[in-house]
Formats: C-alpha cells, structure tokens, sequence
C-alpha cells in the first residue's frame, strides 16, 4: 500500500540516533529499508494476534518511507520522567513484551530479511531496543512500543536483557533511584513477564553478552555515520558490562 505524505504538516520527532522519524497526523514516516516488508508482515501477525501494543503497518508513502500508525501519549525523556521508576511500570511492560514474544514465536520467518542479526536460540522475534525512550506512557501507565524496526529473531532473554539494563538501575546514562536495588527491578520486571521466563541469572549473564554486542554494532554505525557522540555509547555500555561481569 502507497499513501502519499503531506510534508506541510510533519513534524520532526527527536531522539533516535539512526533513523529520521516524522509524524504526519496519526502516522509515523520513517527511513524504510530492505528490511520493511518483514518487519510489517512482522506488525501485522502480532496485531492480528490480539496484540495492539505495536504500531500498526499502514505500507509506504510516495517518498518510499514507511508509514506507521501513531501511538498517543509520552515517552521517557532525559532525564527518565517518574513513571520509568516505578513499581508498576515494570509490572505492566513485563506483560506486554510476554504478548509480543508469545505470539511471534508462530511466526513464519521463512524468506525474511531482517535488519538486526539473529541471534540463537531463535524462540521469538525479540524487539531489540526495548528501553524507556521507546515506551509510550498515557499518563497513567505504559501502553506500547514504538519504534520496532530493528526487530529479529532471538532468545526471549536477549529483550529482556536490554529492558532490564534500561529500567532496572544498570545503565550509567540514566540513574536510578536507590528506593529498590537493580536486582529488585529486575525481580518485578519477571514477575510481570510471567512463569516460564528467564531466570535472573539468564538475563544478567545475557545483559553483559548484549551490552558487549551493542558496543561493536553502534562502533560499527558511528564510523558508517561519522557520529562521535555514538563512539561515547559504545564506550558506556563496555563499561557497564566490566561492572557486570
């Protein structure tokens, strides 16, 4: 499907370092790639699954950018606004990323192209940057994901790994409260995943093999770019995964 943008009235959403990202009414136009046509077969499987807390695929406009459907609300913001801390928001993404998982693992990945690599076990089709920056917050608690485009295949505890380091107090960019410890956070975040999950261990041990990945691939994009503020990323979550290890 091809629709058309109307550019006099977009407007330019901040804080991706890879994509430029507009919202054009109850949509959002963004940088397709080969990767696109997965991706929404990807959206639509979920959606038609019963799982509405992904954007809705709505094809390409006439600038060959991808179109997705709006997602009202806030994000988290730097510094993280309140509700990143709370009890309850662990308890409420927990599940929604469990939605998500449970019904991608049906998905047919035959023929995809992906724009992150996979990584084995393949269970589901991880989201890949899960964090509070692409969480949508009403104002009384968290109700989507946005920007999925690096989605692939993966181990459950790969997503959860990465949302953990965001939400649970690891990140060195973005502290925490000293209200509850890391390890408390992350006891919330599986209890609201649900029974059956990674264990603790599982997602710490992960965390430090994602955060080491992390900082290759966004090297990698920050000489591709030529973005040394990326360089100082990279750096940052080598040194949270030595505190780790």
């Amino acid at each position: 499907m091809h629709l058309d943008a109307d550019s006099e009235h977009e407007q330019p959403l901040s804080g991706g370092n890879v994509n430029e990202v507009m919202r054009s009414g109850d949509t959002v136009r963004r940088s397709a790639g080969p990767w696109t046509p997965t991706v929404h077969a990807w959206l639509a499987w979920v959606r038609a699954h019963g799982v509405l807390t992904v954007p809705a695929p709505l094809g390409v406009d006439g600038r060959g950018r991808e179109i997705l459907s709006w997602t009202p609300g806030e994000t988290a913001g730097w510094p993280h606004a309140a509700w990143v801390w709370a009890r309850r928001s662990r308890l409420e993404v927990g599940p929604m990323l469990r939605a998500v998982h449970d019904v991608s693992a049906g998905f047919s990945t035959a023929g995809a192209t992906w724009r992150s690599a996979v990584h084995e076990p393949a269970e589901v089709v991880c989201l890949n940057d899960v964090a509070p920056y692409n969480l949508v917050h009403d104002g009384e608690r968290v109700v989507g994901f946005i920007d999925v485009d690096m989605a692939s295949p993966g181990p459950r505890a790969w997503d959860l790994a990465y949302l953990a380091y965001r939400i649970c107090g690891w990140c060195e960019d973005s502290p925490a409260p000293d209200d509850v410890t890391p390890a408390a956070r992350l006891a919330d975040l599986l209890e609201g995943y649900g029974p059956g999950g990674p264990s603790p261990e599982s997602v710490l041990s992960t965390m430090v093999e994602r955060l080491h990945d992390l900082a290759d691939w966004t090297d990698a994009h920050a000489a591709a770019t030529d973005n040394p503020e990326l360089r100082g990323h990279a750096a940052m979550y080598r040194r949270d995964a030595d505190r780790l290890s």
